[in-house]
């Protein structure tokens, strides 16, 4: 398994327009919202616990997270667990209005990251290798913590293979 820099510094390669990572801020929480209600629907009982589909996907990507790192694994496990339970309130909704959110919300996501992508002028790193789709949510809360000074040390290692995030060039008076 790759390491937890080599994950990012490869997703990152694919966003290193601000206006791009500023979309997946965004984007890429609601497309895993979207995802986690389109699967919350249908559960089995278990020992007296409701198993969905998206708690599998939940408890599977935190495996997969905490693996790559005990601190940013963690934080996933909180962010992506407190949407679970966001995506379980639309579960318990008509199903018109739960398909409606679930795929709404997931369109809009999309078409919030191709966006980035066209300021980026690059594919999504997903359509050249799948594991883009279960890095991409971890970058935003890399990036994230990048901005408000955290996981300098990892910052540093992305940036040495993908580069620093451009800055936006200013015209002069």
């Amino acid at each position: 398994m790759r390491t937890l820099v080599d994950q990012l510094a490869t997703y990152a390669t694919y966003h290193r327009d601000p206006r791009n990572i500023a979309t997946h801020f965004v984007g890429v929480p609601i497309i895993v919202l979207s995802v986690l209600i389109l699967l919350s629907r249908v559960s089995v009982d278990v020992a007296g616990i409701a198993v969905t589909p998206a708690l599998v996907v939940f408890l599977l990507s935190s495996l997969f997270y905490l693996k790559l790192s005990l601190a940013y694994g963690l934080a996933m496990f909180v962010i992506h667990g407190a949407l679970l339970l966001a995506a379980g309130h639309f579960a318990t909704l008509s199903t018109l209005a739960w398909l409606g959110a679930g795929v709404g919300i997931f369109v809009v996501g999309w078409i919030i990251q191709f966006v980035g992508h066209y300021y980026e002028g690059r594919k999504p790193a997903f359509v050249d290798d799948l594991i883009g789709l279960a890095i991409g949510p971890l970058f935003v809360v890399a990036e994230l913590g990048f901005l408000i000074g955290l996981g300098k040390k990892t910052q540093a290692q992305v940036e040495a293979i993908a580069g620093p995030v451009r800055r936006r060039e200013t015209a002069s008076a």
